[in-house]
């Protein structure tokens, strides 16, 4: 019994160490090495100066910039407090939050996507749909004294088309087209 004791708190040490610290510190450093900007969250650095990540949304509410879609992270992106809302769809707290933001949102003559007034499952996305970003360009254009087509044409080409052709939807990176737009000055 007491060599089978050892024997077992021996194998749960070595197996502690080599899948708890070496293999984590191996994967690491496979990763940092071969793909550096993802390992490192996939930062977006301007002028040497760290301004977002293309993985995790970020506020913008400025009617010159394109509109993220809502956190449910409470804090704003806070990537610590990912989580969904958790509010079914008979939730009142969730219709007067999307009637809040339908009202922000809304220009009257439209309706608004619904990715404009939602938030996606991890309260962090990142991306909007090609529709939500289109909603947007007449606000943004006469914000920025920028003609609609021009701002059309940018918001095409931010378009990120399905992966491979087939996996997931067309989606703009909201963080990528604001920095497109600011480059426009």
């Amino acid at each position: 019994m007491k060599k089978q004791l050892i024997t077992a708190c021996l194998y749960t040490i070595v197996t502690a160490v080599l899948l708890g610290v070496i293999y984590p510190l191996a994967i690491t450093g496979i990763s940092r090495l071969f793909f550096k900007d993802k390992a490192n969250g996939q930062l977006v650095v301007r002028n040497g100066e760290t301004i977002g990540s293309s993985i995790i949304g970020q506020p913008f509410t400025g009617a010159n910039y394109f509109h993220s879609r809502p956190s449910a992270a409470g804090t704003g992106y806070d990537a610590g407090a990912s989580s969904g809302s958790n509010l079914g769809p008979s939730s009142k707290a969730l219709m007067d939050r999307i009637d809040a933001s339908v009202k922000t949102e809304s220009d009257g003559a439209r309706p608004v996507p619904v990715d404009l007034v939602t938030a996606s499952g991890s309260g962090l996305d990142p991306d909007i749909s090609p529709a939500a970003a289109l909603y947007q360009v007449p606000r943004v254009a006469k914000e920025r004294g920028l003609s609609e087509d021009r701002v059309n044409a940018l918001v095409q080409a931010n378009i990120i088309p399905r992966q491979f052709g087939l996996l997931g939807e067309p989606r703009v990176n909201v963080l990528q087209l604001n920095l497109a737009l600011d480059a426009l000055r």
